[in-house]
Parts: structure tokens; sequence; C-alpha cells
């Protein structure tokens, strides 16, 4: 790759006229400006100058590299010159992704410190499948991805998966529901009508096997991949259904439902996906620390 420095030290000698006047301009010894521009020629594989008498003479290419410097090194003073305009309080862009089979419930109390941080943050929420969100990260279009599970080990995709935190989940239900149901819990869930997430879902397979594993067998009314749409139905009655623990209680307030019961054994883990080991951006910082100290103990 081009060593921009050196280009910088061939760019000044060739608009000074000569290393002397370039070694006053950039405070170098001719000594040391003199072996740069030979390790540019070296990396270039030809010469930038010719030598006439005691002076130096651009050459043909050196020309043509001063053309490209010239462009680059403009480039660089407008880019400087458009960062020290912007104004001081300008928003910072956040860009996340959020996984289509994650509760909004609980990716909305995660994503909420973005928005109460001291420094502006515009916000850009996108809601898809991982795979199709691992890619956008991949791209850098992402700076986070918001997941119920890491990243797949089937996935080639070069990231990191961060644990924010796991939880058990709690039946819930309208108060005329709770009222039908006979027995203590879980057993009262056995011929209850139940929405349950879609058979495609990680949740689901955990729900089944503690289902058998206790002998319990609801009655489906229905099966969904959106969250939002399950709870939507819990509302009105068709039946019962789950949320994470950690947002009983906003749920409970939310729909106008009752807890049935909690369990433990069933759990829900989030994570927060991004394309760095060690997370920089101040937004993601904010979000990782505040879910795993406030929203998951």
């Amino acid at each position: 790759m081009l060593n921009y420095k050196h280009l910088h030290y061939f760019w000044i000698v060739a608009r000074e006229g000569g290393i002397a006047r370039a070694s006053e301009r950039l405070h170098l010894t001719p000594q040391s400006i003199s072996g740069q521009l030979g390790l540019l020629e070296d990396q270039l594989g030809t010469k930038l100058f010719t030598r006439v008498g005691r002076n130096l003479e651009i050459s043909e290419t050196g020309r043509l590299a001063l053309s490209y410097a010239d462009e680059i090194f403009s480039l660089g003073g407008e880019l400087e010159e458009v960062i020290h305009q912007l104004p001081k309080n300008r928003q910072q862009l956040f860009r996340v992704g959020v996984v289509d089979a994650l509760p909004k419930s609980i990716a909305h109390r995660i994503l909420q410190p973005a928005l109460t941080i001291p420094e502006p943050v515009r916000m850009i929420c996108r809601e898809a499948s991982l795979d199709d969100l691992l890619a956008e990260l991949t791209l850098h279009r992402l700076d986070l991805v918001l997941a119920d599970r890491p990243i797949p080990a089937t996935v080639s995709t070069r990231g990191y998966s961060h644990k924010l935190g796991v939880c058990g989940v709690s039946f819930l239900a309208t108060s005329e529901l709770v009222q039908k149901l006979a027995g203590d819990f879980p057993q009262c869930l056995d011929g209850a009508p139940m929405l349950l997430p879609g058979a495609s879902t990680q949740l689901r397979s955990v729900i089944d096997q503690w289902l058998d594993k206790h002998r319990i067998h609801p009655q489906t009314v229905a099966e969904f991949d959106d969250s939002a749409l399950m709870k939507a139905f819990g509302k009105q009655g068709a039946g019962g259904f789950i949320a994470p623990a950690a947002i009983e209680k906003e749920v409970m307030l939310q729909y106008g439902v009752e807890s049935i019961g909690q369990v433990d054994e069933i759990t829900e883990e989030f994570y927060a996906i991004s394309v760095e080991r060690r997370v920089l951006h101040p937004v993601v910082t904010a979000i990782m620390d505040s879910a795993r100290e406030k929203l998951f103990i």
C-alpha cells in the first residue's frame, strides 16, 4: 500500500522546487527527506526526479505522480475544512438492526439509552432476519445488530457476539382466561388455549421441551413469528402467551393481562453483535452497559 507520508514529502519537494526549501518548510533535515523520497521511488519502482547538476528536475513519471498528489492532498484539505465547519451539536448517527424474532418491548428497553445520553443521537432502526442484518453489518451499513442468539457457527460473517443477558419467561393471559384455569401453575396450562412462537424460532424448541418434560399439553390456538402480534391476540383473550420475565410488569400494564407464572427453565438470551471485538462506539457502549446493569439482573 502506498505510504502517504512519503508521498507528502515528494509533493512538498516538487512544489517547493527542491529538497533544501522543502526541508525548511517541513522542519526536517535534507538527508531525512532524501531518504523518504528514495523509499517512495523504491516502492513505485521508478525515478520521480532526475539530477541535473546540483538541482533536481521532476521526471515525466514524477509529473504524473504530482498530478495525483495534488488531487489527493487537495481533497484532504477540503475534508479537514468540512470537519472543522460541522456544528458542535451535530447529531451522531447510530444505525442498528433488530432481528425480527426479537420481542419489540425488549428491543425498546435495550435501545432506550441511545436517546438519553448527553450527546445528540439520530437512531436508524432496521428489522430483518439475522442473516440479512449480518450481511448489512459486514458492509458497515449497520453499527450494531440486536439478536436472540449469537452468530451461528455456519455463518462466515466476521463479527463478535456480545452477550447482554439472559432471563426466564412469564406466562400471561387476560384475567378472564386466568380465572378459567384449573389447578396450580404450571399444570393449569394443560389443555389451556395458548399462543406460541413459531416453530422456526429457537425459543419454540425450548418451550416444547419444557412442556414435554412436565407432561403439559396446551391447546395451541396460533403460532407467531412476530411477538408483538402474538401479544395483540393475547390482549383480546385468544389465549395465554409468553414474554421475557424482564419486562413482565411492562407487558402486563401495556396489554392489560395478568401473570400466570414464571419459568426459569425456559430462557431467552439477548446479544449485541458488532464487527469489533472491543466496542468503541459510544452509543453502543451505553446500550450494552445499561442492558447488563439494569435490564437483565
